[in-house]
């Protein structure tokens, strides 16, 4: 009863096929690519240096003020509309440190809810990680770790990229396990950037792999900005996530976002051509509705028409923060996603 007490989500009426009424406690997994979130402090360990008030860009408090109240702003509004409560996990990249983070959860949209972070610094060349913000109320950390990912090439052109994060805990009572991503971008072409995002993959195949030999019905959640879609080899081949929940067995995970990329629906725009690279995957566990635990529900793309360009020829792309070295004013150049888990009431 203590357990469930403190997962005291708000009570979601749906409606069954035969018309009968259930109550269930709703859940809301979100992820957001913040879109180089740096504070403005020159940090010569890492190329932060067009994103101070002397750089290029001239990132001034003005500036960074200004895009930590646009991106509360979005997160306070995710999954409001099913939960009040907004998400009880929210994993995030392309963030610099835990300073902006903080900043962010203690922005007055946002302070009530009382968001926790759990970050790690990596080696990413530009200085950018991933993390997780997670609502005290709802999830109990156990466990997090940075998972390395070493990328394919030899010594001259080997680079690094952001590991890997991942985090055991307690949702609703019930062991979870997390990892939040950043895979490699795309530079110098899909195809021949795809191998480091199948070395970013095989990290956690492979960490994966390992909780599945002692649990096949662990309860797992991938999340992140994958930098591929979800018909992508990373994703297909390495991790072999499926695309139907019928074809989804015990040790295997589902990707619910391949149907929307199907219809050319997506998180991020480039040159008239939609892109699905912010996804969330969960393991076969989620699929049973009959389940006294959590399960899967359904996905969503979280956006707002003020989170959309307007006019001209980028009309209805993400309303990005930067043209060029312009400060634009928008909030992300993706959207966020986030999944609806539900749990029956007794």
């Amino acid at each position: 009863m203590k357990t469930f007490l403190l997962f005291s989500l708000i009570t979601a009426t749906l409606y069954s096929s035969s018309t009968q009424t259930k109550n269930y406690k709703v859940c809301i997994v979100a992820f957001y690519n913040l879109e180089n979130f740096y504070d403005t402090i020159n940090n010569p360990a890492v190329n932060d240096d067009d994103f101070t008030p002397s750089g290029i860009k001239q990132y001034t408090s003005d500036v960074y003020l200004d895009k930590v109240t646009k991106l509360a702003t979005v997160i306070s509004l995710i999954g409001t509309d099913i939960s009040i409560t907004g998400p009880a996990l929210i994993g995030v990249a392309e963030i610099e440190n835990d300073t902006v983070l903080n900043d962010l959860v203690h922005h007055p949209l946002l302070n009530h809810r009382h968001y926790q972070i759990i970050h790690y610094d990596s080696k990413d060349a530009r200085g950018i990680d991933v993390a997780l913000l997670y609502h005290p109320k709802y999830f109990i950390p156990e466990k997090a770790e940075k998972l390395f990912v070493k990328m394919p090439g030899n010594s001259k052109t080997v680079f690094y990229t952001r590991d890997i994060l991942y985090v055991k805990g307690q949702l609703a009572g019930e062991t979870v396990h997390i990892y939040v991503n950043h895979w490699p971008s795309r530079r110098g072409g899909e195809e021949r950037s795809s191998a480091a995002r199948e070395a970013a993959a095989m990290v956690c195949k492979k960490h994966i792999s390992g909780i599945f030999q002692k649990d096949p019905n662990a309860k797992i959640i991938l999340m992140g900005d994958l930098n591929d879609d979800p018909d992508s080899p990373s994703i297909t081949a390495v991790l072999q996530a499926r695309t139907k929940q019928a074809d989804t067995k015990a040790g295997e995970l589902f990707n619910p976002w391949a149907e929307l990329y199907q219809k050319g629906i997506g998180t991020l725009a480039n040159r008239d051509s939609w892109g699905l690279f912010d996804q969330i995957l969960i393991s076969h566990a989620w699929l049973n509705r009959q389940q006294d635990g959590l399960f899967y529900h359904h996905q969503t793309i979280f956006t707002r028409s003020f989170m959309k360009e307007d006019a001209g020829r980028y009309k209805g792309y993400p309303m990005r923060t930067w043209d060029g070295n312009t400060y634009r004013g928008g909030y992300s150049d993706h959207f966020p996603t986030y999944l609806v888990l539900l749990k029956k009431l007794n």
